[in-house]
């Protein structure tokens, strides 16, 4: 992760200061925040956060809520495009004796803590949020109009009005096994 500080502030939430009940934070990410962990799979991204903080006596429960698009490339033909994202996460934050993170709905921070850092937590939650396979919303309602997608249109194995007149009589046989 490279030292960009100033770009995951916004993150770090500071609750020390703060009345025991709920507290709502607002938060948006571009591209510039996974450009500090040096994640490029998105060449754009506008993504808003909402974080609702409860604090309570002993611990603190966040929850968060993100929502927006993030340009991805098509894993079929590679096109850029805008892949909306609506992941949400819950935290239980605790105080202990050291910081323990193993667990991804609860965190312990250290007795004396007095700043919660969100950054990293946000980032794995928007990354799992993509699916797997990316596939453009043109691809699946056939608006997309694309060489390389033309190009697999005419390589795709299908039926062939030729390919009937110059059949291999050895196939023959076999065809009609799998007819009967």
């Amino acid at each position: 992760m490279r030292d960009n500080k100033n770009v995951l502030a916004p993150f770090v939430l500071a609750f020390a200061g703060l009345k025991e009940g709920v507290h709502h934070f607002n938060r948006d990410i571009t591209a510039t925040f996974f450009d500090a962990f040096d994640y490029t799979e998105f060449s754009a991204a506008a993504l808003a956060v909402q974080i609702d903080l409860t604090k309570k006596a002993s611990m603190l429960e966040v929850q968060f809520t993100v929502s927006g698009n993030v340009r991805v490339g098509c894993d079929l033909t590679n096109e850029l495009f805008d892949l909306p994202l609506n992941p949400t996460h819950e935290l239980v934050v605790k105080f202990g004796e050291e910081f323990n993170d193993e667990n991804e709905h609860l965190l312990v921070l250290p007795h004396g803590s007095h700043q919660l850092d969100l950054a990293q937590t946000l980032f794995e939650t928007i990354v799992l949020a993509v699916p797997q396979k990316k596939v453009h919303p043109g691809i699946e309602n056939g608006s997309l109009q694309s060489d390389l997608l033309d190009r697999l249109d005419e390589l795709h194995p299908g039926e062939s009005t030729n390919e009937s007149d110059t059949t291999d009589p050895r196939w023959d046989a076999l065809k009609k096994l799998k007819k009967d």
